[in-house]
């Protein structure tokens, strides 16, 4: 095997991808990954010995090395970043923070565990640097179970930096996240650990996850307002444009800043539609609307997009020769041979100037569609809605929600949910965040006495807003138990943000989950009777059989 990959839904045969990813990730960026995540647990040894109150005497360094794990673990998260360039300067500088933190420890006089670790020690050459990543990797956790814990854990986590790197991105940090993070790094060098304990470090990743949504959430709302709801526009106008895709709100507030009076039109693509519903970008006009559907469309629509495409975060998909000229990553999403735009200085914005220049010389995109969508149904405009919702519950004109949140992919058994979504009661309300919402967003599933039947709560980044309408549900009818609320769980998953909000929901207690379109390849059989039994965590079956057992 060249790789070994289990991380995400595609993987292949359900089982792993071992000469490329099926994402399209090469076998030796797939191993320097791997490497990555090493030298990140090597960090990690040294900087757990650091309490709060040292982080925060040390606040600017303690900060700058924050941001370096979230975005690092952001890094090797599916379709985020395939540049081998990219991973051996960072997989270097890791090691260079590691020896730092490895002398502040000395200095200190503290006692540090696993300090003769490899990973604590292990340097790099250019010579030697493929050699040793492919030593590393999730193979060499032999025990079947502990490496499923472990790779559970990890996959959690990264999702969890996903969060946190965009909050970090508008100044809001929570400092006691990043502690947990580097407590599950050096947990998976722990052979020492009981299964007992490692299911329990699991379930802690989901109570953080929740922390780092919360965070999230904070930093959206508090800096661009409350999502509203609003009617969105697909279709497209005749003037020079720049489609922007990903998750980053900063990047596409500068972005618009940076356009606004320039002729150039903005467009959002994929998990960055929801930038449509906040206050603080409606105010500009040349903001039209959202242009395609979920990441795995791309290859076609960015080809008939015709203008400038820049990719915030992931899911990028390897770009054809046709449009790859006109593409750009910024942040920590990188493909060798695409445009980079570079962070800022602190204190600036970020310069989109070449992106815009180029804009400014391609054709106006190609309309796919016409029409508008509706969404900003996150917490706050439900909350508003909350008597009327209340009682369509108690009137009997809304019996069942059913959250069907996470990721859409390529594979055509995805149709599932669309067909899912159709056959539900007229008297269901499906609560959505993420792209899996492309398979069911722009179907005619009318209304129940005015409330859309289906409520998009924005990104993968906003299920928070799904946990908190469910708790505002389960106070308003006065239950003890979540569980005891009209809710079922029929969640899509492709990445590992899709990990986390797993996680988090099973932290909060939710039961009856049901995950698809397959189980993670990463859990073992014996993990996965864990989580049946714990949580009655399932699979999907078929639209018929799933309808009688979710909704009755």
């Amino acid at each position: 095997m060249s790789m070994f990959c289990f991380q995400c839904q595609e993987a292949l045969g359900n089982k792993g991808c071992t000469v490329n990813g099926i994402c399209g990730k090469k076998g030796d960026v797939a191993n320097l990954q791997d490497l990555l995540i090493y030298a990140l647990k090597g960090i990690s040894i040294f900087r757990q010995s650091a309490s709060l109150e040292v982080r925060n005497e040390y606040a600017e360094v303690c900060g700058e090395m924050d941001k370096f794990i979230a975005e690092s673990l952001f890094a090797t998260i599916t379709n985020a970043n395939f540049d081998r360039k990219y991973f051996i300067k960072t997989i270097k500088e890791a090691i260079e923070l590691r020896e730092m933190g490895k002398k502040k420890v000395a200095e200190m006089g503290l006692e540090v565990k696993f300090a003769d670790h490899d990973a604590a020690n292990f340097t790099v050459t250019d010579e030697n640097i493929d050699a040793k990543a492919a030593t590393v990797g999730v193979l060499t956790t032999e025990n079947e179970d502990v490496r499923s814990l472990r790779e559970l854990l990890i996959y959690g986590i990264k999702g969890m930096a996903a969060y946190v790197d965009h909050a970090i991105h508008l100044d809001h940090t929570n400092k006691e996240i990043v502690m947990f993070m580097e407590k599950a790094l050096v947990s998976t060098l722990d052979d020492s650990l009981s299964v007992d304990e490692m299911v329990g470090l699991v379930l802690e990743a989901g109570k953080f996850g929740v922390d780092a949504m919360a965070l999230l959430d904070g930093a959206n709302t508090s800096t661009y307002g409350n999502p509203e709801i609003t009617e969105v526009n697909i279709g497209v106008r005749k003037n020079p444009a720049i489609l922007i895709s990903g998750h980053d709100l900063k990047d596409m507030e500068e972005l618009l800043e940076q356009t606004n009076g320039t002729g150039v039109d903005v467009y959002t693509h994929s998990e960055m539609l929801p930038a449509n519903y906040y206050p603080a970008f409606k105010k500009y006009e040349h903001f039209v609307g959202n242009y395609g559907n979920a990441w795995w469309q791309q290859d076609k629509e960015f080809n008939s997009f015709n203008g400038v495409i820049i990719m915030t975060t992931n899911c990028l998909v390897p770009p054809k020769d046709s449009y790859k000229n006109r593409v750009f990553t910024t942040n920590n999403v990188g493909f060798d041979g695409v445009k980079h735009i570079p962070a800022a200085k602190k204190g600036e914005a970020k310069d989109f100037s070449e992106a815009i220049a180029l804009a400014k010389t391609l054709p106006s995109p190609t309309e796919i569609e016409t029409g508008t969508i509706v969404g900003g149904f996150a917490h706050e405009q439900v909350f508003a809605l909350a008597d009327k919702v209340v009682d369509a519950v108690k009137s009997g004109a809304v019996k069942k929600f059913v959250v069907m949140a996470g990721c859409d992919g390529r594979q055509k058994g995805r149709s599932y949910y669309t067909d899912f979504a159709e056959a539900l009661p007229q008297d269901a309300i499906i609560l959505t965040a993420g792209c899996a919402k492309y398979r069911y967003n722009k179907l005619n599933l009318g209304d129940i006495g005015g409330i859309p039947r289906v409520l998009d709560a924005g990104q993968c980044n906003d299920s928070y807003s799904l946990v908190l309408i469910a708790l505002k549900l389960k106070e308003v009818f006065g239950l003890d138990d979540i569980n005891d609320l009209p809710i079922a769980y029929n969640i899509a998953w492709y990445e590992q943000k899709a990990v986390i909000v797993l996680l988090a929901l099973l932290h909060l207690g939710v039961k009856n989950i049901n995950l698809g379109p397959t189980l993670p390849a990463f859990l073992s059989p014996n993990v996965v009777n864990v989580l049946v039994e714990n949580f009655n965590i399932g699979g999907i079956t078929n639209v018929d059989e799933d309808i009688k057992k979710m909704i009755g």
